[in-house]
């Protein structure tokens, strides 16, 4: 989640569109922050497959409820206009479209439900947090924040104050997403991983 500034001008969300499409901004990970173009690290190994573990029981739900869909790759979602902000959650649950041909062919204006983030080794609290209340103050209802250092992740909501999920608890969708259920374990896991975290005792 590390930004560097990469433009001083600022741009449109359609303008950013189209520079960051460039064959010069080739397998560049962007954002648009207030008009403003940032560039991101490109992504370790424990962050995609973290990303994947976070994705699966959200898609396994999905195909349940016969509803939703998710997006990864840091899929962009247009969340302000004038100045213009394009971010690109991680890992995100839309409910806009049920069918493939419905799906915005660009970044599209309605906000997930979810949005999840995977902490990269670098990151900055105050970037953190810029995000997470972009999200928050557009609609994003629930914003998990995952930190693969601690195994833990931080659960936000606009109504809410953070509350944070260790290993051994499980996460909800809360009343966003009802019967949703995620183990927190599962998001630290390769197949090799067999050993189930101690519950901490009770003081």
């Amino acid at each position: 989640m590390s930004t560097a500034s990469v433009k001083t001008e600022l741009m449109t969300a359609e303008e950013f569109y189209e520079w960051a499409n460039l064959p010069e901004n080739d397998n560049k990970w962007l954002e648009l922050v207030r008009g403003e173009v940032i560039e991101l690290p490109l992504p370790q190994r424990p962050h995609g497959v973290i990303c994947n573990n976070v994705a699966f029981p959200l898609t396994a739900y999905t195909r349940k409820k016969k509803r939703y869909y998710i997006t990864i790759n840091d899929s962009g979602v247009l969340l302000e206009r004038d100045p213009d902000t394009v971010r690109g959650p991680d890992v995100a649950l839309y409910d806009d479209a049920n069918r493939f041909v419905d799906l915005h062919p660009k970044y599209g204006e309605f906000p997930p439900l979810l949005a999840a983030e995977v902490l990269s080794p670098n990151d900055r609290a105050d970037r953190i947090m810029e995000k997470i209340m972009d999200y928050l103050r557009n609609g994003v209802r629930l914003v998990w924040v995952i930190d693969p250092e601690r195994r833990t992740v931080t659960v936000y909501t606009p109504d809410d104050g953070p509350r944070v999920f260790d290993e051994t608890q499980t996460l909800t969708g809360n009343s966003v997403l009802s019967g949703l259920k995620c183990k927190v374990a599962d998001f630290f896991q390769l197949p090799g991983d067999t050993t189930t975290p101690a519950r901490k005792r009770k003081r």
